[in-house]
């Protein structure tokens, strides 16, 4: 069985900045591409970011030059640095990965359970 827990949501002012973590544990074979997406009440999950296993990335154009993805690839964990952050950061955001299973040498896709991100004064 899988998990992927999520840390680090918060409130910060604008201009502030937070650090997300998202720590994949369990019959982990292989991660291939790790990513993050954000998702307000009533409206469809969309891509932040996204790191493959190599280390190259993905930005949405919103987050480009403030937001930076990177893996700890021997703790199967993704970050997400934000930087300059704008009320409009304001959202739950989730982490996302396929994961092989070692159990069943099968990939699933997995979420984490979500953190809230909020962006005011």
């Amino acid at each position: 069985q899988v998990q992927l827990v999520e840390s680090g949501g918060g409130l910060v002012q604008p201009g502030g900045s937070l650090r997300l973590s998202c720590a994949a544990s369990g019959s982990i074979f292989s991660i291939n591409v790790m990513g993050w997406y954000r998702q307000a009440p009533g409206k469809q999950r969309d891509l932040v970011a996204t790191i493959t296993s190599g280390g190259g990335t993905n930005y949405a154009d919103s987050v480009k030059g403030r937001f930076t993805i990177s893996r700890d690839n021997a703790k199967n964990t993704v970050y997400l640095q934000m930087n300059r952050l704008k009320p409009e950061n304001t959202d739950v955001y989730y982490c996302n990965h396929p994961i092989l299973d070692v159990d069943t040498m099968e990939w699933s896709d997995y979420w984490g359970q979500g953190t809230q991100v909020t962006v005011s004064s």
